[in-house]
């Protein structure tokens, strides 16, 4: 699965933003259709979105497209819209239950029949951001083929379980793990919550790192200026990678010799500790370090 440890979400009725974020080298670009687009301007972002996807090079860019929810009287006409510009994914906000996602594909998989385009090439992201849909990841989680990762809405959580947003976020630690379990169960990617004070560089450092010892695998992000921290959290250093390589390789010479846990710089290693080793070689694979 690919690298998307920025999430950018853009604006789709402003198409200069567009222009700019196809060039930050984001790995994801979620071209907005519903919270960064006022409501009298949704037929203007459908129209931008769908000649951004057709007329711009968002180089080695994801490109996303959030529609609005599903139940809103929107989001046939944001699918119907976009989805001839071909773009690599579809994100569905305020997913409460597995039946919405379903919806969706059924919707792109027609689409792609008629087209004579490949089944299952648009992917789907599925945000998270209700007391209901945690309660539900088990259906959500294993909804669909197309799904692929799962997003946590931090602010939409806390506002409807009545929380008070607090910087440290134990209001949402529970809510965080919960996705990053389910998410890993079904081998789905799951993206972090945003950061809101883009001005903040340090804490989005710290934030980001959490994320990342949390298990998440990338992050959402709502200014240029989160691109290059936030990636570079999620991208396992040089020194993690040979630490890596170095345990997977005495691990295995101890394989073949017949021999189990062992020690290795002072540590017993065994299969949980390999397995983790391995997760950062595929963090640096996707990342294009290996």
């Amino acid at each position: 699965m690919r690298a998307r440890r920025a999430l950018l979400y853009t604006p789709g009725d402003d198409p200069s933003k567009i222009h700019k974020a196809a060039h930050l080298g984001a790995d994801c670009v979620c071209l907005d259709m519903e919270d960064g687009v006022a409501a009298n301007r949704k037929i203007e972002a459908r129209a931008s979105i769908r000649e951004a996807l057709l007329t711009i090079d968002f180089g080695k860019s994801e490109r996303l497209v959030r529609i609005n929810p599903v139940g809103s009287r929107l989001e046939s006409l944001d699918l119907s819209e976009t989805l001839p510009s071909r773009p690599d994914g579809v994100v569905i906000p305020k997913v409460d239950n597995a039946e919405q996602v379903r919806w969706v594909s059924e919707i792109i998989t027609e689409y792609e029949h008629a087209q004579g385009w490949p089944d299952g090439g648009i992917c789907l992201i599925a945000i998270v951001e209700s007391a209901r849909a945690i309660i539900n990841l088990l259906s959500i989680a294993s909804s669909d083929r197309r799904l692929q990762a799962l997003i946590f809405g931090a602010e939409d959580f806390v506002g409807d379980v009545g929380a008070t947003r607090t910087r440290a976020g134990w209001e949402v630690f529970y809510a965080r793990s919960r996705i990053v379990t389910y998410a890993t169960a079904y081998n789905l990617q799951a993206i972090d919550q945003v950061f809101l004070d883009f001005h903040d560089t340090q804490g989005l450092q710290e934030d980001a790192n959490l994320g990342m010892q949390m298990g998440f695998s990338g992050k959402q992000i709502i200014h240029p200026n989160q691109v290059a921290p936030v990636q570079e959290a999620f991208t396992p250093s040089d020194e993690a990678i040979a630490n890596a390589i170095h345990l997977i390789e005495t691990y295995t010479r101890h394989q073949e010799a017949g021999q189990g846990a062992f020690g290795l710089d002072g540590k017993m290693i065994d299969a949980p500790i390999v397995k983790s080793a391995q997760r950062v070689l595929d963090r640096a694979r996707a990342a294009g370090k290996l």
